[in-house]
Order: C-alpha cells, then structure tokens, then sequence
C-alpha cells in the first residue's frame, strides 16, 4: 500500500522527441530523384543534373513558400529540362512527385527508429513535403509516427523555422527533451543550431560543414544511443 501511494504521487516526465527530416535522412531522396532525371532527361546527364537540381529547388521554395511539394519539383524538373533543351514527355510534369511514395527507404531506418520507439522515444517528421506524400513514405518505412508537419500545411519551407514553430505548437514539447535528426546541413543542421535544438546530423555524403551538429553519426545505425547520450531516461520523481 505504501508503495502503491508513493507510485501515485509521481511526477510524469516531459516525453522525449526526436524530430526527422524524411527525404535524404530516412528515405533516398538522392535515389528518387537521380532516377527520375535519368530517366527523363538522360542518364548520361543525371549526377550532373542531380547536383544541379539541389540547388534549383531550394530556391524555388524560397520563392513560393506556399507551394505544394509536388508543384516545387515540377517546376525545378521543367526548369531542368529547359537548361538541358530537353522537351519533357506529355504527362510527366509530375514525374518526381509520381515516383516518391517508391523511393527506397535506407535499409537501417525501420530497426533504428524502432528501437528508438521501444526506449520511449516519440518521433515526428518535419518534412518538406505533401500530406499524402509523407503519409506515403511512413507507410513504407513502417515505423509509427506521432506526429508530421509538412510545408505545404504551413506555408514554409526548411531552413526556414516555421516547421519547429509548428512542432512546439502542436506538441507543447519540452526543448531540453528534443533533438532534431537529419541529413541535410543546410536545411535542417544550421537551423535547428540556429534554434538552440540539439542535432544529430547523419552526415550520408560524409561532408564538411559548420556550424558542428551535437552529435554525427555516417547513418542511423545505432540512434537509440545517440539519442540517449543526448537526453537520458529519467525515473519520475516524487512530489
């Protein structure tokens, strides 16, 4: 009985949340989308293009911050093909967004966000995406999600803040209890830093960049730990 009332009079403590960019991060957005320009534009042409489209659709998101995803890689994609001289098949100005809930998921992804679940941790995407688009690669990566934000429900798109905005919003989340995970230095390691949120940058192309993320790790092979060396488990406390 006295052990029953101790137990009743606990504290609960704040969840912990781990925040992920999808595309580059748990899906091979790389894979997607050289796939897709290869094989509309020439597969000759694709890792040049690749490089190319990194830095065409960033602005065009900076540009039309309401946008729908599949809008923004429609225009980058005709913007490509007009640089090339390429006329883009009948049909095929939505091509990216056609092929995204197919885009492969990085084999580690799924074991690693499990464990992850299994140590308390609750997840949330901030993805700069469509609703049906990300609802799709959840699906696929097959991990259950509390919570995902895209940028075509708020009107932003990473680096901007609004996806971090929007996550405290809805979620009431603890900052000291949050870590952002991510493979993109540019649009999610310099922003969350910017922030004040610890990061994780799962550094795929093996880059240099500053500012220095909290932690780096090469994929999400071992994340729990990661996370965990970030914002230990803590046992409630008594009041």
């Amino acid at each position: 009985m006295c052990c029953r009332e101790r137990g009743a009079y606990a504290r609960p403590v704040a969840a912990r949340w781990a925040t992920f960019d999808c595309y580059g991060t748990l899906v091979d957005w790389n894979a997607g989308i050289g796939a897709e320009l290869g094989r509309l534009l020439g597969p000759s042409e694709s890792g040049e293009l690749l490089a190319r489209y990194h830095v065409v659709e960033p602005r065009i998101q900076r540009e039309h911050p309401t946008w729908r995803y599949r809008e923004v890689m429609a225009a980058a994609l005709a913007e490509l093909a007009a640089e090339s001289g390429t006329a883009l098949p009948p049909g095929e100005r939505d091509a990216l967004g056609h092929s995204l809930p197919g885009w492969p998921v990085f084999p580690e992804v799924p074991g690693a966000l499990a464990e992850a679940r299994e140590r308390g941790w609750q997840l949330a995407a901030l993805s700069n995406t469509d609703r049906d688009l990300i609802d799709a690669s959840l699906q696929a990566i097959g991990v259950p999600f509390e919570r995902a934000i895209v940028a075509s429900e708020i009107g932003s798109y990473k680096p901007a803040p609004g996806h971090w905005r929007a996550f405290y919003a809805a979620t009431g989340a603890d900052p000291s209890r949050h870590v952002h995970v991510a493979q993109s230095h540019f649009h999610d390691v310099v922003p969350a830093h910017d922030l004040g949120i610890r990061t994780i940058w799962i550094n795929r192309l093996g880059e240099r960049a500053e500012p220095a993320p909290t932690r780096e790790l090469p994929d999400l092979t071992g994340l729990a730990d990661a996370l965990d060396e970030q914002v230990p488990p803590a046992e409630p406390q008594p009041r």
